[in-house]
């Protein structure tokens, strides 16, 4: 970690020990690998493009052009043989996977493991991924107040759209299909609004039926 690390999100993989994949969130972001039978733990792509707060980035929610953001890679999710880390900056509208053995792999320099990236193309302002076994990666559109999700093949379709979704933020898939989404208001908090506190309680935790499967990696 930085001094000026901010862990966000988190993602589980036990397909090949046991291990945690952490987002540092920083305008200079980075994925932080956690071993968790060792307790090591090691940063990886920090400072990389696409981990990376975008430069120049302007975001619009409830109408007003936002320049403020400057937040490095938030949302992760893992792919159904858990080989991928899906991950994006929340200042940017660019999806990404890594390597996940590639990130283990402490033998691999920063350079090597850039190598296993894929850009998946442009998509919604996000601040939460997550995934399920069929392969779907679910994206939040903090802009829009909604969720997408994208299909293995790369189609993306709306899941959820309301004008409460006032800056959905973590996602999480329950056995029983249904998609979790917390809603927090963050542009009216006093950090992204020039100081002054305009939430409105209460703050929401909404659910849809998608009816998919979370991935559970196991050996």
């Amino acid at each position: 970690m930085t001094p000026t690390t901010y862990l966000n999100d988190v993602r589980f993989d036990f397909s090949a020990g046991h291990y945690a994949y952490i987002t540092d969130s920083q305008s200079t972001g980075a994925l932080i690998v956690v071993d968790l039978d060792t307790g090591d733990c090691w940063d990886r792509l920090r400072g990389h493009p696409s981990t990376q707060a975008q430069n120049q980035f302007r975001a619009v929610v409830e109408g007003v052009v936002r320049d403020q953001y400057q937040v490095g890679v938030d949302g992760i999710a893992i792919s159904p043989d858990g080989t991928r880390l899906f991950y994006c900056p929340l200042s940017s509208r660019r999806l990404y996977s890594v390597d996940t053995a590639a990130l283990r792999d402490r033998d691999l320099s920063d350079t090597l493991v850039a190598e296993t990236i894929l850009d998946h193309g442009d998509k919604c302002a996000s601040d939460g991924l997550e995934s399920d076994t069929a392969g779907n990666v679910y994206a939040t559109a903090y802009e829009h107040g909604a969720v997408l999700r994208r299909s293995p093949t790369g189609q993306w379709a709306t899941v959820l759209q309301a004008k409460t979704l006032l800056w959905p933020d973590t996602l999480a898939l329950a056995s029983d299909g249904h998609l979790y989404v917390s809603v927090n208001q963050l542009p009216r908090t006093p950090l992204f609004n020039h100081g002054t506190d305009d939430r409105i309680p209460p703050y929401l935790i909404v659910r849809v039926n998608v009816g998919a499967q979370p991935i559970r990696l196991k050996p």
